[in-house]
């Protein structure tokens, strides 16, 4: 393959998996990093190095619509990425001396619990309980949803279960390069009572200060190839611009379909990966 055709296909990777990662709030990792490793022959560690840099492209092209659009609970995301930066650095000096195998059959069974959480009747979730940090440091919050023509006013509860989560999110961040928004979404989502158009948006601006955390222990160890980090951030970021565009006139019920539908695939992805 010629260096020019590598590079249009991963810039078409990219630019899909950008669209997909900031309606969903996930990055584009659980696109990217399968596509690079099964179709273009690149090294898992490499991959998952590009990975990092692409979801950084996901959050800065998505992440400054949402927060200007109001959709972004800014205040949230700064105290759950306390968590998150932890774990991701955990994660990233992990990946040099973990297996993956087991790490891959072990998310896979909880990237599929997740999916099916989404999935069940509103009447099983968890009922919104009163949250004395979340209201101490004022995490509640609202935004106008075009697609409804109302605002939509939201109550934060158990914001110790999503620190805790976080954490879990940054360290599968740091060690695989998907983004960590695949297991802080159903919480904020299930549990913690937020509206699934304000977790999208909320995870995209999380998402890119997470990867930026452990990009950093990836480029010490000269594992970023410029020639595959650099095409997968183009696309990524001109991928994630016209999903940030579309994801305010969509509805709540749709986006929940999508995000299932990326967890489900990203399943059955980790498990194949984890069997050989």
């Amino acid at each position: 393959m010629t260096p020019f055709a590598f590079t249009a296909i991963v810039l078409g990777i990219s630019y899909a998996a950008g669209l997909l990662g900031s309606l969903v709030g996930v990055g584009g990792g659980i696109i990217v990093v399968p596509a690079l490793t099964l179709l273009m022959g690149v090294s898992i560690k490499k991959a998952i190095a590009a990975s990092i840099i692409s979801v950084i492209a996901t959050s800065s092209g998505a992440a400054a619509s949402y927060v200007s659009e109001g959709i972004a609970n800014m205040r949230l995301g700064m105290v759950l990425e306390v968590g998150t930066v932890a774990g991701a650095l955990c994660g990233a000096y992990l990946a040099e001396f973990v297996s993956g195998r087991w790490l891959f059959l072990t998310f896979s069974v909880v990237l599929a619990y997740t999916a099916w959480s989404m999935l069940r009747p509103r009447g099983h979730r968890i009922d919104p309980a009163r949250d004395a940090m979340a209201d101490r440091l004022g995490l509640h919050s609202s935004y106008f949803d075009r697609s409804l023509g109302r605002e939509v006013s939201y109550r934060v509860s158990r914001t110790g279960l999503g620190l805790a989560v976080s954490y879990v999110a940054g360290v599968s961040s740091g060690l695989l390069g998907i983004g960590g928004g695949v297991l802080k979404i159903p919480v904020m989502n299930v549990a913690m009572g937020i509206p699934i158009k304000a977790c999208t948006a909320t995870s995209n601006f999380m998402i890119g200060v997470t990867a930026a955390a452990s990009a950093a222990v990836y480029l010490m160890r000269g594992e970023v190839l410029p020639f595959v980090a650099a095409p997968v951030a183009v696309g990524v970021l001109l991928g994630a611009r016209l999903g940030a565009r579309l994801l305010g006139g969509m509805r709540g019920q749709a986006i929940r379909l999508i995000f299932v539908a990326v967890l489900a695939a990203s399943a059955l992805q980790m498990l194949l990966k984890g069997l050989g």
